[in-house]
């Protein structure tokens, strides 16, 4: 684990992050909704003014888990977080990775503390389906933008299994002028829909798999991709149909995978409302719809360590690996207790020194345990 996973580790988390809404986006049925919900406020001067009913909130709680959010096309990722934070009345939440409002599929939402484990998400592998649609050219780069440039060409299978090579292991990409990317302090995406000039700068990014699977239609072909951290799947679609000559946008996309939340860990939101409904009404408990919070850590090794020794570590003490029967490890280890997580550690030399220490206490994620 290197320096800057560490650092991000030592960061606080946002509970919410900014999306790529496109110009021409219109915000959700469950959107306005909640904006038409009145806001519930604590009794009191400002809740009991002339004419107005006293009003009160929930009172948030202590929740710990990851949701794995089967995300509605036209949903935000900000929003699908503040609902799933409202439907367990957690204290905090945030998402690990912004899925576009135009897509759909895996969005993992970390309630509690959770949150700490995010960076590890981040980091991972993410697997998509997507469309293209050849002879148009998008300022998004999606179905969402304005039409820039169209073409009259279309490609063959072949000539478009043919480019694939090119899109594919350690490739430059320019990221999407609507896109999170903040330049001088300011997203992309702000500045372009205010109709300013935005040049982004490629970067280095990992695509692990790319391939064709099928062409329903001269317009239209159909994608997997398996991608590493920072790849825009708009972005790949604009660039390949430029280099076949017929111009491209993204007029589908589903993510299917998350770093280790796969396609079986998918929750829609209507079946996460029912659940939430049943277990306010005594059948079942919450615990049930949220996976455990070391779900994120599977690929840091696991070390176990006696009740004293945990205590230590939750203080921020180190602890020594005694014994010649002690396990062999080095770097970076999620340490737990008779199977509850403790810590994320750092083992040098036999000693393990806590660098982010966990407390769940409260509604406890659990599934497929």
């Amino acid at each position: 684990m290197t320096d800057e996973h560490l650092k991000n580790l030592a960061m606080p988390l946002a509970e919410e992050s900014p999306q790529a809404m496109s110009p021409n986006a219109v915000p959700s049925a469950s959107a306005a909704a909640d904006a038409a919900q009145p806001r519930q406020d604590h009794g009191g001067s400002r809740g009991e003014g002339r004419g107005r009913k006293p009003q009160f909130r929930r009172d948030k709680r202590d929740v710990h888990g990851w949701v794995v959010l089967d995300k509605p096309v036209g949903m935000t990722s900000t929003h699908a977080v503040s609902v799933i934070k409202r439907l367990f009345t957690a204290k905090r939440a945030g998402h690990a990775g912004t899925l576009d409002p135009l897509a759909s599929g895996c969005l993992p939402i970390a309630l509690g503390e959770a949150t700490k484990t995010v960076p590890f998400v981040m980091d991972g592998r993410k697997a998509y389906a997507f469309t293209v649609r050849w002879g148009e050219e998008r300022d998004t780069d999606d179905a969402e933008g304005r039409v820039t440039a169209t073409s009259e060409q279309r490609p063959s299978a072949d000539a478009i299994r043919a480019v694939l090579p090119q899109f594919t292991g350690t490739i430059a990409q320019v990221p999407p002028r609507y896109s999170a990317i903040k330049i001088a302090g300011e997203r992309a995406y702000d500045l372009a829909r205010e109709g300013e000039t935005v040049e982004l700068q490629s970067r280095s990014i990992s695509v692990h798999h790319l391939a064709l699977i099928d062409t329903p239609d001269a317009d239209h072909a159909v994608f997997a991709a398996e991608c590493g951290k920072g790849t825009y799947v708009r972005a790949l679609a604009r660039d390949m149909g430029r280099v076949l000559g017929c111009l491209g946008h993204v007029s589908a996309l589903r993510r299917t995978a998350v770093g280790p939340f796969r396609p079986e860990s998918l929750i829609s939101l209507e079946r996460l409302e029912a659940l939430c409904h049943r277990a306010a009404a005594g059948e079942g408990s919450l615990a049930d719809a949220l996976l455990p919070v070391a779900t994120a850590l599977d690929d840091i090794p696991a070390l176990a360590v006696s009740g004293a020794d945990a205590a230590r570590l939750k203080r921020g003490q180190a602890v020594l690996l005694r014994g010649r029967d002690a396990p062999v490890v080095c770097g970076l280890v999620s340490v737990a207790v008779a199977g509850q997580l403790v810590a994320l550690a750092e083992v040098d030399r036999g000693e393990i020194v806590p660098k982010r220490v966990f407390n769940l206490v409260g509604l406890v994620g659990r599934a497929g345990l």
